[in-house]
């Protein structure tokens, strides 16, 4: 049993788009800047930043409930950000006598956060990549965040201080992340794009990159869901449902090896959809991306889960631990009925910024190693093992026809031990 998946519409050219704004804020810079937010936004302030004393005012209006629950999901956040932050160790190694290898973790100077807006305020993001960031060390944390229909998103804003960040801009869309990457005269350019964003957001980062890092290439949100006779078809809807109401292009797929909890799920899920109060994003996302595939054994439905290489996996089995033995191929996994991908996006403290489009084939999501760099450092102490070296870098070298990195091999071992330098006779005497 197969829902048929359609095709969703096409809307305007966002490449174009795009590409339009990167250029005109390279050039024109803060005009550009604020011509747009005022274009796209209706968004012009004297300030796109956030004095302290406006953030200490805007805090200060949010709901203490609210202000206790982001304290207590940035504190989930951070501790796993750290207890992955502890599973990297800087070494040094002796690998000959004399010779030391070593690496460190270094994070970048600056990284821009970004924190999507317009239907939905995602305050979550500000845990995700401010947060994260912090934990890994990076000195300066600029964050954007749009305004809501002309209103400044409090809760995002207080996320956003809470969380660390070192600047916190009311901007958002192209521009915004157009003048993190590239810098202008009030807004200093960074090292490291973070965050999600819609369309537009997502090709303005596929655009700088190169010239700016970013987190990764982040499309629609996904789920996928799989299930055997144990499931409760009712919380398999429900969940599916959860992640359709991202936005109408967001696939919601159900790998099931009971034909009885797929067909309940199904109608759980048609008599669901009505009544969201999200229905005008969940429907057209279950209409156009919603799949559910029948399976004859439980292993076949994690074979034909993996070939998805999916966002986020929600294990609905017996034995949901199986998953982490027979699935290599995952943005995330929720195992057991009792977790939700929900937990993921809000709570529970992983990062929800996650590979899409198949990416989860070659990368995992953002984690506090992404605004890390990995860098290495070699020091030779040892004449002798330095003859060694050089001799052996001149033949590797010569095999490959770099005769200029030989001789950096062959003066090493004329100085240290001796050897002729048939290539610079009369010119070098050790």
């Amino acid at each position: 049993m197969k829902t048929p998946a359609g095709s969703a519409g096409k809307g305007p050219d966002v490449a174009e788009v795009v590409a339009t704004v990167i250029a005109d804020v390279e050039a024109r810079g803060d005009e550009a800047v604020r011509e747009y937010s005022e274009k796209f936004d209706n968004w012009s302030p004297p300030s796109f930043r956030l004095e302290p004393e406006q953030i200490e005012r805007i805090v200060a209006g949010v709901d203490r409930q609210v202000i206790d629950d982001i304290r207590t999901v940035q504190r989930n956040v951070g501790d796993f950000a750290r207890r992955q932050l502890e599973s990297l160790h800087d070494f040094e190694v002796e690998t000959l006598p004399g010779v030391y290898l070593g690496q460190r973790s270094i994070p970048v100077s600056a990284a821009g956060a970004y924190v999507p807006g317009g239907r939905y305020p995602l305050v979550a993001s500000a845990h995700m990549t401010v947060v994260t960031a912090k934990v890994a060390g990076v000195p300066r944390v600029a964050a954007c965040t749009p305004p809501i229909r002309g209103e400044v998103p409090a809760a995002t804003v207080a996320a956003m201080h809470l969380a660390g960040a070192d600047e916190i801009y009311l901007l958002g869309g192209v521009q915004a992340v157009a003048a993190l990457a590239l810098g202008t005269s009030s807004i200093a350019k960074v090292d490291l794009l973070a965050g999600p964003g819609n369309a537009y957001v997502a090709e303005a980062k596929r655009r700088l990159f190169g010239r700016v890092g970013i987190d990764l290439f982040a499309g629609p949100t996904e789920i996928l869901i799989v299930a055997d006779d144990t499931a409760d078809p009712f919380i398999v809807a429900v969940d599916l449902l959860s992640q359709a109401e991202h936005g109408p292009d967001s696939p919601a797929i159900l790998v099931c090896s009971s034909e009885r909890v797929a067909r309940a799920a199904l109608a759980h899920v048609e008599a669901l959809l009505p009544d969201l109060p999200t229905n005008d994003y969940a429907g057209p996302a279950w209409r156009d991306h919603g799949q559910i595939i029948v399976t004859d054994t439980t292993d076949e439905a994690f074979a034909v889960a993996d070939g998805f290489a999916a966002e986020h996996v929600q294990v609905l089995t017996a034995e949901p631990r199986r998953a982490l033995a027979l699935m290599h191929d995952y943005g995330a996994l929720f195992l057991g009925e009792a977790t939700c991908v929900s937990y993921g996006d809000k709570v529970i403290g992983t990062n929800h910024t996650l590979p899409t489009r198949g990416a989860a084939r070659y990368t995992g999501g953002l984690w506090v190693g992404k605004y890390l760099k990995t860098v290495t450092y070699q020091e030779v102490t040892s004449r002798e093992s330095s003859v060694e070296l050089g001799r052996l870098c001149g033949r590797a070298a010569r095999v490959e026809l770099f005769e200029g990195h030989a001789r950096s091999g062959d003066v090493r071992a004329a100085k240290y031990a001796g050897d002729p330098l048939p290539w610079a006779a009369g010119q070098y005497n050790a």
